[in-house]
């Protein structure tokens, strides 16, 4: 029996921790970089900005931050990298997983978009407004994610309305919708306001749900002829769906 298969359980666990408090510590330290970047970026821009700044804000050594970055560019397309694949990895992650119908999905969509973009004002504020200023790769990254974001949310739109759920609308148009509300949350949410993070994911969620869902009482919408034949092209349209999916 080899070292490593005789040890116990809590002495693995007894192990393991240093490996965790580790991990633990870097996250930390990390988040704290990207906080202090964003805001040095955004008051002394990004040519006014130096490691050593950003060093001393966060009360570490230069030498110490080259642990985490080795250069802004470097440092700028981490952030880049943390604000737009961190929505969409989490995105694809519950849409992957999770059994939730489209209407569930898009509920938990719209809470993971508006809550970081409630928390992370300032780092997308910051990503929005240097875009002009980014390297060629890091624009292609950005523009690709942007799209995966934009068609992930039309994709379970479009679910919705195959399955009745939604109207049936341009499901493109309809995420370009929800995505904007969302990102929006960004310019104008206060934390320190009368609202909170909370209050507000949760009327986005059900303003966002009840735009698309489609009504329980099938009724015209108005009267006449041209009433009539619009409710008949909401249901062919459906119709069409069910018959391409």
């Amino acid at each position: 029996m080899t070292t490593s298969s005789r040890r116990t359980p809590a002495r693995r666990k007894a192990e393991s921790a240093p490996a965790r408090a580790t991990t633990a510590r870097r996250e930390l330290v990390e988040n704290e970089m990207y906080e202090q970047a964003t805001r040095l970026f955004a008051e002394r821009g990004f040519a006014g900005t130096s490691l050593q700044d950003i060093a001393d804000a966060i009360g570490i050594t230069r030498p110490a931050l080259y642990y985490y970055v080795k250069s802004k560019d470097e440092l700028l397309a981490k952030l880049v990298t943390e604000v737009t694949n961190g929505p969409l990895n989490e995105l694809r992650e519950l849409v992957a997983t999770t059994e939730l119908d489209a209407v569930g999905q898009l509920r938990a969509l719209v809470e993971i978009i508006v809550h970081r973009r409630a928390t992370q004002p300032a780092r997308f504020r910051l990503l929005i407004r240097s875009e002009a200023e980014l390297p060629a790769e890091l624009t292609s990254a950005y523009d690709d994610s942007r799209r995966a974001v934009l068609r992930t949310i039309a994709e379970v739109i479009e679910a919705g309305i195959t399955a009745g759920q939604f109207r049936p609308v341009d499901a493109r148009v309809a995420a370009l919708g929800v995505l904007g509300m969302c990102n929006w949350v960004a310019w104008w949410f206060n934390p320190d306001g009368r609202d909170n993070v909370e209050a507000v994911t949760e009327q986005l969620t059900e303003m966002a749900i009840a735009a698309l869902r489609r009504a329980d009482q099938h009724t015209l919408d108005g009267e006449g002829p041209e009433a009539a034949l619009k409710m008949l092209r909401q249901d062919i349209d459906h119709l069409e769906r069910i018959l391409k999916s």
